[in-house]
């Protein structure tokens, strides 16, 4: 299931500007979104509609229930899912064309391909990607390809969920083990998903009395294999859209959207590391 990975990496690499890109920061303060967590959550959670904390906490999967809650459901008081989800495609579209100019030219050739995928995606178990499938797509070719990637993306994403919650991972458990296999600042994760520093304590030990961290807190083989396990699992779930494509086909979206999301990398727009896991693409 390579090519599911090396499509992700460039898909998410081009949807991830929606978080770190400045236009995304001013579209929210211009829709009265209070700081930055106001308006992610918002930007992320509007194609579900106004929904409760709860449903952001099972989707969304890693963050603190307590998290969530200071900014939902408070933020549809502030401004409707559909204002964000218009305000989003916009915003990421600008950013994608200030950083990889072919970026127009790109769009209108890798729909078809993109278009196809999602059709085959399956929706049962994936609301994020059933959501953002659902969406009307925008006029704006750029802001449909961002569009597109962001509802691949989240067919992904929702299948990793999957595969954790399978596996017997919550998701604070999931960015400890992570954490450890890549040497990763816990600080980081804790302060951008909302968890404190006893919490994460508490998840190493829930880990350790399963065998996963050994005593001097690194991954044990077993919690090694259980990483390795996952992110086959995710590779595995994550290839169904992609075999409505044949290998050329595959090959071929994988030669079209390299330049635009290599450009991206290294545009200085996303950071790395980053806590959505997301490498640079190499040079």
């Amino acid at each position: 299931m390579e090519f599911a990975r090396e499509l992700w990496l460039r898909i998410e690499t081009l949807h991830a500007v929606t978080y770190f890109g400045e236009e995304t920061q001013e579209a929210g303060r211009e829709l009265g979104a209070t700081g930055f967590w106001m308006g992610y959550f918002g930007f992320r959670a509007a194609p579900l509609g106004p929904v409760a904390p709860g449903v952001v906490d099972a989707t969304f999967f890693n963050f603190s229930p307590a998290f969530v809650r200071r900014w939902v459901p408070d933020v549809w008081t502030v401004v409707a899912p559909e204002a964000l989800v218009a305000a989003r495609a916009r915003a990421a579209a600008a950013t994608l064309r200030r950083v990889a100019p072919a970026m127009d030219d790109v769009a209108r050739a890798v729909a078809p391909f993109l278009d196809a995928a999602i059709a085959a995606g399956a929706a049962p178990g994936r609301a994020l990607f059933a959501a953002n499938r659902d969406l009307p797509l925008p006029t704006d070719e750029v802001e449909a390809l961002w569009q597109r990637c962001t509802a691949l993306r989240e067919h992904r994403g929702d299948g990793h969920v999957a595969a954790l919650t399978a596996a017997g991972v919550d998701g604070l458990e999931a960015h400890v083990l992570i954490a450890l296999e890549q040497g990763a600042d816990p600080e980081d994760l804790q302060r951008t998903r909302g968890w404190s520093a006893d919490d994460w304590a508490a998840a190493v030990d829930r880990l350790r009395h399963r065998d996963l961290v050994d005593e001097g807190g690194s991954l044990t083989d077993a919690g090694l294999d259980l990483r390795r396990s996952v992110e086959h699992t995710t590779d595995h779930l994550a290839a169904a859209p992609w075999l409505a494509l044949d290998e050329m086909e595959r090959t071929r979206v994988v030669e079209l959207l390299t330049p635009v999301a290599s450009a991206v990398s290294r545009g200085g727009v996303l950071r790395y590391p980053n806590p959505i896991g997301l490498p640079p693409l190499p040079a």
